[in-house]
């Protein structure tokens, strides 16, 4: 059983452009449905590898509304940026990105979570992961959607 899904939309922007939107916490508020602020913490003020941030999380857009903290556990820019929900080496779940320059031009991006494989996570996703799936899949595609829009105006205003 796999414990996790992606999705992947296609942006006619540079992997580097792309990498600059996914990787800076404090702008997610402008692209997920669930997540509507971020900050770094601990004095770090960019993405790189063990930097530990915060975001402000609205479950299913309804609530509960809860800070969650999270570390940096892949950080190449545009290649990939990853991160785990909770203590370093103790996260339940992992989110990231990965970005692929597009044959076509522009950059494929994939975004992704992927439960941590202990028993309870194993349970939790064998009982309710078909709804909390869905909700993730279709929270994934949105954010997905809103970079792409904001990275392809960037990009058109950057030719």
């Amino acid at each position: 059983m796999k414990l996790g899904d992606e999705v992947t939309v296609h942006i006619n922007a540079t992997p580097q452009q792309v990498w600059e939107l996914v990787s800076d916490v404090t702008q997610i508020g402008r692209y997920s449905p669930e997540t509507f602020e971020g900050e770094w913490l601990d004095g770090a003020t960019g993405p790189a590898v063990g930097a530990r941030f915060r975001g402000h999380v609205k479950r299913n857009q309804k609530g509960p509304t809860y800070w969650s903290k999270c570390y940096v556990t892949e950080c190449e820019p545009g290649r990939v940026f990853a991160f785990g929900v909770g203590e370093p080496g103790k996260a339940l779940i992992s989110w990231g990105y990965r970005l692929s320059p597009a044959a076509n031009g522009g950059t494929d991006v994939t975004e992704y979570f992927e439960l941590t494989p202990k028993l309870p996570m194993k349970i939790y996703w064998g009982l309710l992961g078909w709804s909390r799936g869905k909700t993730n899949r279709n929270g994934m595609t949105t954010t997905l959607e809103r970079i792409k829009k904001v990275a392809e105006a960037d990009a058109a205003s950057s030719d």
